[in-house]
């Protein structure tokens, strides 16, 4: 479960980065209709990354955010395929 914010263009849904483990594609929100956006937080509450493309992001970009993390907060689960 994450909040969306609906004030912005596009509807964004801010949470943990650990809130997303497992989802393998963006959610879409009104069935399918209407693209969402997610912005993956630290568990400080920091934006590691926003995406609409949860897929790519894990496959791309998660590497990078991951190593990052890692080193900042070691006492969190930072897996190498959060989509799987």
């Amino acid at each position: 479960r994450a909040p969306v914010d609906y004030t912005e263009p596009v509807p964004t849904a801010s949470a943990r980065a650990q809130a997303f483990y497992g989802l393998s594609a963006t959610p879409k929100l009104a069935g399918g209709r209407v693209k969402l956006q997610l912005s993956l937080l630290s568990p400080a509450g920091r934006p590691i990354a926003i995406t609409a493309d949860l897929a790519g992001f894990w496959s791309g970009g998660w590497a990078d955010a991951r190593r990052d993390m890692r080193g900042r907060y070691p006492k969190h689960n930072w897996p190498e395929n959060p989509g799987a």
